[in-house]
């Protein structure tokens, strides 16, 4: 019996391991308009306004803070004379108040000495109402430079601007701070930026046959997509998010479309749909004149934009600075809530498409690039439709598989290996008692053998 508990046990170890594969995860995806999905692992963090007070941030990490209007705030760097180091905000206004033309946030990295390295800022423009918006800036190591170049403190400073006829709510911050990788032949990489490049807008992409894909609330939860016609809905107020492998050599395009609106009479609401590009560290590369809408199907696109390559870091314009690593770019797409007041609050068609052109070359770094390349298994997460939070359960869920296959294997074996050994004591058993006397004589030993 003490043989048949154990294969009993061995079976439950592997229904248990099933059980466990069989349990739902855990989805991170938007309530409502407005909502902003922060990253779950995002460490808390309060900037100060007395810089010898910072809290310091480290490389590969997100944080989430807050910031007042009119607030200045300082979070603490330390870096060495060898790596660049980008740290982006991203601005989330926490109720639906007021913003104007100029409100904003305006990013710098600064020496212990107050000397500025560099800054990016990040306004709600002509497209006033809240929704999230981000901005980057960096310390980037140039031996042309004299200042920001050596180890040491250094200080990130987020600076919010409000007027005083707009909301006065805080505003949380999702802070990132990442390193760039090292150049494998520093010394051959290019330092002049790139005089033109192709401008031509690639043919509309072909939709594919299941081509309904939802959007993120957040960087967090973007959702992943490839070259081709997207179909998703977008709610008055809400801000919709998607992420794009784009390698090192590749260029993207990018076209955002509403449908026409079976409600309303055709009013007229300005800067309705606003769309966004930021770069694989979160920073602003580009985004179009906000649309108006007025219920007939219209579309904007990106202006082109240069391949990804090392060196348009040298550029002086923005956008084409920005396009500086491979890796995910991220699209961010937000309709006015005023669209409600014309058409209802009931959500609209939203069309992508999207377009990753010219062949990939390799890496400029050496060793592994993290977040700036692209992997194949980026690729695939793209071709599926996964945020990252998706892929990762996909990947959990397939260890789980592996264990549970092992398991199985493991509980064969050992249930083999016991039926064996049950049959092989029996034998032995079997064989050890006396054959029954002739002639209807008694079994000796006092009575017949026991069954096993």
């Amino acid at each position: 019996m003490r043989q048949r508990s154990r294969v009993r046990g061995a079976l439950a170890v592997v229904a248990a391991v099933f059980a466990v594969a069989a349990l739902p995860g855990q989805a991170y995806a938007a309530d409502g308009p407005g909502t902003y999905t922060f990253d779950p692992d995002a460490k808390a963090v309060s900037g100060v306004e007395v810089n010898a007070d910072a809290t310091e941030l480290t490389s590969g990490s997100v944080y989430k803070s807050s910031i007042k209007a009119g607030q200045k705030l300082y979070y603490r760097l330390n870096l060495d004379a060898k790596t660049n180091a980008y740290v982006s905000a991203v601005v989330v206004p926490r109720d639906a108040g007021k913003v104007a033309y100029g409100d904003g946030i305006t990013v710098s990295v600064r020496d212990s000495s107050d000397d500025q390295c560099s800054s990016g800022d990040a306004l709600f423009g002509s497209a006033q109402y809240p929704r999230p918006i981000a901005a980057y800036a960096s310390r980037r190591v140039d031996k042309e430079n004299t200042s920001c170049q050596e180890a040491g403190t250094y200080y990130v400073l987020v600076e919010r601007e409000t007027k005083a006829t707009s909301g006065q709510g805080d505003w949380d911050l999702e802070l990132r701070y990442a390193s760039e990788p090292k150049l494998a032949q520093a010394s051959s990489a290019p330092t002049e930026a790139p005089s033109a490049w192709p401008s031509a807008s690639p043919l509309p992409p072909t939709a594919a046959d299941d081509n309904t894909r939802h959007g993120g609330a957040g960087y967090y939860d973007a959702t992943s997509l490839q070259t081709g016609e997207w179909k998703d809905r977008i709610e008055p107020g809400q801000t919709l998010f998607y992420r794009v492998p784009v390698d090192w050599g590749q260029q993207v395009f990018a076209t955002a479309g509403l449908s026409n609106s079976t409600t309303g009479k055709g009013q007229y609401v300005s800067s309705a749909l606003a769309m966004s590009l930021d770069n694989p560290a979160i920073g602003h590369v580009d985004n179009v004149s906000p649309m108006s809408y007025a219920g007939k199907p219209t579309s904007v696109s990106l202006d082109p934009l240069p391949p990804v390559a090392y060196r348009n870091r040298f550029d002086s314009s923005d956008n084409v600075s920005a396009m500086r690593f491979a890796g995910w770019y991220y699209l961010s797409v937000s309709l006015s809530p005023e669209v409600a007041k014309a058409y209802g609050d009931k959500p609209i068609a939203l069309t992508l498409q999207i377009n990753v052109t010219g062949k990939a070359v390799d890496s400029p770094y050496t060793g592994d690039a993290g977040i700036f390349g692209v992997t194949q298994g980026d690729k695939d997460m793209a071709r599926k439709g996964q945020n990252g939070a998706q892929a990762a359960r996909s990947e959990s869920r397939s260890s789980t598989m592996k264990l549970v296959a092992a398991a199985g294997i493991g509980a064969g074996a050992v249930l083999v290996l016991w039926i064996g050994a049950w049959m092989l004591i029996a034998r032995r058993r079997a064989a050890a008692v006396p054959a029954a006397p002739t002639g209807g004589g008694q079994y000796p030993y006092g009575g017949p053998p026991q069954a096993w």
